[in-house]
């Protein structure tokens, strides 16, 4: 990928790690001009948020409160490299779930 599009697309990567909320407005600032770093990075935020919406939402109800921890706890580590990519300039898919993230939200962002 060009250093320029890395450049322009970085801040919008990294806002789309800080939180659900982060994600969103990511996803509407890449709207306005489209930047393939940062639509990297906002599908692999949006599926790590999906994900952690249903861990706290609905298995917190069916395997109990200490393996939701652990399984967040992961999804927070996971949050973290998807971060340090987007810091260093990196289109590094996440581990377990990355190109999953790729496939199912390909026509986001």
């Amino acid at each position: 990928m060009d250093n320029y599009i890395i450049k322009e697309g970085k801040t919008i990567a990294i806002i789309s790690y800080i939180t659900w909320i982060g994600t969103l407005i990511a996803y509407f600032m890449n709207n306005e001009k489209r930047n393939s770093f940062a639509s990297f990075h906002i599908r692999q935020a949006i599926g790590l948020s999906l994900f952690s919406m249903a861990n706290s939402i609905f298995l917190i109800r069916y395997i109990g409160f200490w393996a939701t921890g652990f399984i967040g706890f992961g999804l927070f580590i996971l949050l973290i490299i998807g971060l340090v990519g987007a810091i260093q300039g990196e289109t590094k898919k996440i581990p377990l779930f990355g190109d999953i993230f790729q496939d199912w939200f390909k026509g986001i962002a």
